[in-house]
């Protein structure tokens, strides 16, 4: 340690050893900083953790760009499908040239009833193909059974059309893999059609009232149960969600030249991410309150140090006044004391951060499931040196601050009663 300090320049050695006057009340203040630092960036990595988590999980189901008629999610279809899109194979194959994007699905939306053939109940139905499932990745959370089967390949048995129920919806009709139930729904004509299909695996969303009423089946068989070839809307998935916005300003302006007998919306995903949306408002909020009580907390600390400092050292501040040192050079080197105090508190708070990051990734803390919802998540806390930058500079900031208040009461002490001070 020794020979480190000797390697920092004169002054900061100085305001070093000044520390280690009162090592206790030093080390306490350092202390406090380190904890402030560290409830900052660990709150804030916890935060941009769950923004990610939110942000990839809204996308890989919606869509990170979704392609529908004007107005489509404002207003409801007098009969299914009548705001739908029509041939578009054109659209596709003009979205798929841009190599941003992972693919393109189409989908169709619709409701009816379903029934075990003693019991029905509503359902909010999603007809997709087998690749949709793919673009999920790891935020389809399968319960039993598998995922639609590829109605191209030979597994596939067009006898028995698949249908993948929500866990809840399931259970509420006593059926699972295996058994056999029936849709019933409106055509795009306004008559009622009804189809059987075969259970091929349960589901779950984490939010109970959609696992209740949620289902999915190949788009085909949607098509054929309302009696129709258009989709509701074509969902983009892209391979990095960062380039959304600027995928959607291309894909507009190309749109305009594709000739199509309808017109064509683009909605980004944040559009449709409710969810998302109010909980980064309420996470903003609670980090900015945390952040304002944190740094109160460090200012009245450092103040309440360097006041208790300057008043210890009232007849030396009268001795350096009385042998020519200007008040300004005195203050500077109380702000050095304080900035030294202040850049050992938020590297000790930084570190502690990042073996906090690297401890969550090896023990796996469950949080409990957020209102509304059913499963809990991993605990995990994103390390981010534009955080720490952030929290180190309003730390120091604060403690110069605190520093800069009680030296300057000090210096204004006239040198014969801060010489004669006891």
């Amino acid at each position: 340690m020794g020979k480190l300090i000797s390697l920092l320049p004169y002054s900061l050695r100085l305001a070093w050893l000044n520390l280690l006057r009162n090592g206790r009340r030093s080390a306490l203040s350092i202390l406090i900083i380190t904890i402030a630092v560290f409830a900052l960036t660990s709150a804030g990595g916890f935060g941009l953790y769950t923004y990610d988590s939110l942000k990839e999980s809204t996308a890989r189901d919606t869509g990170h760009l979704t392609l529908s008629q004007p107005g489509y999610f404002e207003s409801d279809e007098e009969m299914p499908l009548s705001n739908g899109l029509s041939d578009t194979s054109e659209l596709i194959r003009t979205i798929m040239k841009y190599d941003e994007v992972r693919g393109v699905q189409p989908r169709i939306d619709f409701t009816g009833l379903i029934s075990n053939g003693v019991k029905s109940t509503i359902f909010m139905g999603t007809g997709v193909n087998d690749r949709e499932f793919d673009m999920k990745g790891p935020f389809l959370d399968m319960r039993s059974g598998k995922t639609l089967t590829d109605i191209t390949s030979s597994r596939y048995d067009v006898m028995e059309p698949e249908i993948m129920l929500g866990v809840d919806l399931a259970r509420n009709l006593n059926i699972s893999v295996g058994d056999w139930i029936t849709l019933l729904a409106t055509t795009s004509e306004g008559a009622l059609n009804a189809f059987d299909f075969k259970v091929h695996g349960t589901y779950s969303t984490g939010v109970p009232e959609l696992d209740k009423r949620q289902l999915y089946i190949h788009i085909s068989s949607a098509q054929a149960l309302l009696l129709s070839e258009k989709v509701s809307t074509l969902s983009v998935f892209l391979f990095d969600t960062e380039k959304t916005a600027e995928l959607h300003q291309r894909l507009t302006q190309e749109l305009e030249t594709v000739p199509l007998d309808y017109d064509v919306e683009i909605t980004l995903w944040q559009e449709r991410a409710f969810f998302y949306n109010k909980v980064k408002d309420l996470y903003d909020l609670i980090f900015g309150v945390m952040g304002f009580v944190m740094g109160l907390v460090v200012f009245v600390a450092l103040f309440n140090t360097m006041t208790m400092s300057v008043t210890e050292r009232t007849r030396e501040i009268g001795t350096l006044s009385a042998l020519g040192s200007y008040p300004n050079e005195i203050i500077h080197s109380f702000l050095r004391e304080a900035g030294l105090l202040a850049v050992i508190g938020v590297v000790l708070g930084a570190v502690m951060t990042a073996l906090t990051t690297i401890l969550l990734l090896v023990v796996d803390v469950q949080m409990p499931p957020p209102p509304g919802r059913t499963d809990g998540y991993p605990l995990n806390i994103y390390f981010s040196f534009e955080l720490v930058a952030y929290a180190g500079v309003g730390v120091v900031c604060i403690c110069l601050l605190a520093a800069y208040l009680s030296a300057k009461k000090g210096v204004k002490k006239p040198i014969t009663e801060a010489l004669i001070y006891v």
